[in-house]
């Protein structure tokens, strides 16, 4: 058989993919137990899906959610820290913590023989963690540490600012690490006390998937964590304050000046939705054709056409309250101006100027389905992908249903979504760069004057 080789094979059909099943148990302790097989491997993950982020830190305390998340593998029950990483690694074990704006997530994968211990080691970590002074000093100097270095990383200052500016006074208002500041003014009672008001079975969800039938999973679960007895008196949730809109400011335009930089780190964004929202699959769809990829809009505008930058891409970061959205890019210093006013003209043409197109959507629906079963090929990936399901009481179908939805898109409806959810009427601009040889013109962006920020 010959192959003409001149030309592009054909693609073949839209791939499909079924969720496997999800199996539920409720403890005596209202922890909720979700078990899912997976047979391919002999592993098994167990995550613990704690909804307490970085939104949950008291207003004076930010970091503390963080700061706590980390302190769970420092040692628990009678295993001291090292021991913690022994035990792990005698399971053929790993472990993976995870504090974001609105939960914290524990997942750790072992051998399916040692499951056992993997769940009780787990569970120890979540309800019996040691928090023991000489661990709380070394943690938290190695995260004021890590401050002190992204002092000199742009990108985080730009990251830093832009939340600060998009989310005054709003619980999502602030960098999951904390500042400086708030860390030093953290204590081991804080976080013991947090832990003890924060980590209740009845606001918890384990996941366990992998290579055993759901009834040994769940019974598995229930052996390490049955015994986990509710606080006295729990922390409120606080979900009303997360799920409100912010009180926009009145500035526009931020700059946080770097004397010498050669480029400047740009944010431009504005608040948008949370996950809840119906447009969710369209803003995915948008986001792909706007800057969510290499051949996106705005990449090949900034970077291809204009050489401004390396890359330019865009996200929108959803969440259980209203998440931003937001393009960022490193530009040439001599270019900052030109680059945001091009950024913010694509994202005012998409809305109707110049309207989406059939190859652009085919590209963009492409990008999220074409790979589509490859974020469930191992049990780890699917306990996340059902602890998503658990954060954003999303239906048990919205995995296996996703590329369909995707594929019934069409350029009217992303456009039209466009229009609907990209204001640049609200967008905020963030540039960290050298004041000297881009303040000359910030004039043309008619942002209103710039707001001078300090780190």
């Amino acid at each position: 058989m010959r192959v003409d080789r001149s030309r592009l094979p054909a693609l073949g059909p839209d791939p499909s993919f079924t969720f496997p099943e999800i199996e539920r148990r409720t403890l005596a302790n209202s922890l909720r137990v979700w078990t899912v097989e997976h047979r391919a491997v002999p592993l098994v993950s167990f995550l613990l899906l704690m909804p307490v982020g970085a939104s949950f830190d008291p207003a004076v305390q930010a970091g503390l959610a963080s700061l706590t998340g980390d302190m769970l593998d420092e040692g628990c029950g009678d295993l001291s820290t090292l021991d913690v990483h022994d035990a792990l690694g005698r399971m053929g074990g790993h472990l993976e913590t995870e504090v974001g704006a609105d939960a914290t997530v524990l997942t750790l994968t072992s051998l399916s023989r040692s499951a056992s211990r993997g769940a009780a080691l787990l569970a120890d970590m979540a309800i019996r963690p040691r928090l023991e002074q000489r661990d709380f000093d070394r943690v938290r100097e190695l995260r004021l540490n890590r401050l002190v270095q992204l002092r000199d990383m742009p990108p985080a200052l730009a990251e830093r600012a832009f939340v600060r500016l998009l989310y005054p006074n709003h619980p999502y208002g602030h960098m999951a690490i904390g500042t400086e500041e708030s860390l030093r003014g953290l204590s081991l009672p804080d976080v013991a006390a947090f832990h003890r008001g924060a980590y209740t079975p009845a606001a918890a969800t384990v996941v366990a998937a992998g290579d055993a039938p759901h009834e040994e999973l769940a019974d598995i679960v229930e052996r390490a964590f049955g015994g986990w007895q509710p606080p006295a008196d729990p922390l409120p949730r606080g979900d009303a304050a997360v799920q409100a809109r912010p009180v926009p400011r009145s500035d526009r335009l931020a700059l946080l000046h770097r004397p010498g930089a050669a480029q400047s780190e740009l944010r431009i964004g504005h608040v948008a939705v949370p996950r809840s929202s119906p447009d969710y699959h369209t803003l995915l769809v948008l986001n792909m054709i706007i800057g969510g990829q290499f051949v996106s809009r705005i990449n090949m505008n900034l970077r291809e056409r204009r050489g401004y930058t390396y890359g330019a891409r865009t996200a929108f970061d959803f969440r259980r309250g209203p998440g931003p959205f937001m393009m960022q890019a490193s530009v040439q210093s001599d270019v900052t101006v030109d680059a945001v006013l091009e950024a913010i003209s694509e994202l005012q043409a998409i809305r109707g100027e110049r309207p989406v197109t059939r190859a652009e959507l085919e590209t963009g629906r492409a990008a999220l389905t074409r790979g589509y079963p490859r974020n469930f090929e191992t049990a780890e990936q699917i306990s996340r992908s059902a602890a998503q399901i658990a954060l954003y009481d999303l239906p048990d179908d919205y995995f296996t249903s996703f590329v369909g939805k995707v594929l019934a898109l069409t350029e009217a409806d992303v456009t039209r979504i466009a229009a609907e959810h990209i204001d640049p009427g609200r967008l905020i601009t963030v540039i960290v760069g050298d004041r000297e040889k881009v303040g000359p013109s910030v004039e043309r962006l008619q942002l209103g004057p710039a707001l001078e920020l300090s780190e």
